[in-house]
């Protein structure tokens, strides 16, 4: 479809260009409707619409867009594989440098670096690298906190290629864990193999989230699996389809999502595993290679 650009400049700002837009669109009147992906809007353009299109009614058009995106063309997915690459490259060259006595975010740095040399491009999210307890927050933070021998350390981070995001989460153990961690780590990376057996398509999206929720209920950790299974993967970091519970929606071929189930011990630290997997004709490709036994660090 052809696009019509209404640019601007840092001095004039956005808003003659809304108003160019809102004319070209003939939005001002009643009974007006224009479709907007909500998570994305800024005030600022809602404010500027009431101005410039009277009457217009501003709808959520997540249910005509996102269907457009649900299933990636070969093209999309080559560059999701292209940022998977690099996201890959990145890590394994980080984790061959960890050492006990590094920081969270002396790591980081060398990440975020091998990232762009692997020929990332702009994060995909605010990259997670966290140790020991702070591993057992799904969200946690970067700071300046030690590594030490025996902590787990968890990185989670992403990059951007030709728009197109990579997620990846890998666990390590710098020196030997906890042998309740390394319980828990093999707990989880079972998770992750039964959730992504289940994934095929006609299957529903919360059975996939199920198959890794049942496994780690059995071995007694199901208080402390904290997050859905996956979500999908494309232009943005979450996205359509997502895998937990409540959701009917079968998985059909050439939808991408993460399968990263994770058990969180609160004061003692978190293991997550997480690929990226496309569904195909007849079940699903992990796109994500990087190993997934246990790994320790800095010996």
């Amino acid at each position: 479809l052809p696009f019509r650009w209404f640019a601007y400049n840092d001095t004039e700002g956005p808003e003659p260009a809304i108003q160019q837009a809102c004319r070209a669109l003939n939005l001002a009147g009643n009974g007006k409707r224009l479709g907007v992906e909500g998570l994305t809007m800024r005030v600022l353009e809602g404010q500027l619409l009431q101005r410039y299109a009277p009457g217009a009614v501003v709808e959520h058009a997540e249910e005509a867009l996102m269907p457009l995106r649900l299933h990636k063309t070969p093209d999309e997915i080559a560059a999701m594989r292209r940022a998977i690459a690099a996201t890959e490259q990145a890590l394994e060259e980080t984790a061959a440098e960890v050492r006990p006595g590094m920081t969270e975010r002396q790591v980081s740095v060398m990440l975020l670096k091998a990232l762009q040399a692997a020929g990332g491009g702009e994060d995909a999210f605010a990259p997670i690298v966290v140790s020991g307890p702070v591993s057992a927050e799904p969200h946690g933070t970067i700071s300046d906190r030690v590594i030490g021998k025996g902590d787990l350390l968890l990185f989670d981070f992403g990059t951007r290629v030709d728009g197109y995001c990579s997620d990846l989460t890998r666990t390590f153990a710098v020196g030997a864990p906890d042998p309740k961690l390394a319980h828990v780590y093999e707990v989880v990376l079972a998770a992750n193999e039964a959730a992504i057996r289940a994934a095929r398509p006609g299957v529903p999206a919360q059975d996939v989230d199920r198959a890794a929720r049942a496994v780690i209920s059995e071995a007694g950790y199901g208080e402390y699996f904290l997050h859905r299974t996956g979500h999908g993967l494309g232009i943005d970091i979450h996205e359509p389809p997502y895998i937990r519970e409540g959701n009917p929606q079968r998985l059909e071929p050439g939808m991408v999502f993460t399968i990263e189930p994770g058990i969180y011990l609160p004061g003692l630290g978190g293991v997550r595993i997480e690929d990226d997997v496309l569904v195909t004709e007849d079940g699903v490709e992990v796109l994500t290679s990087f190993p997934k036994a246990l790994r320790i660090l800095g010996e």
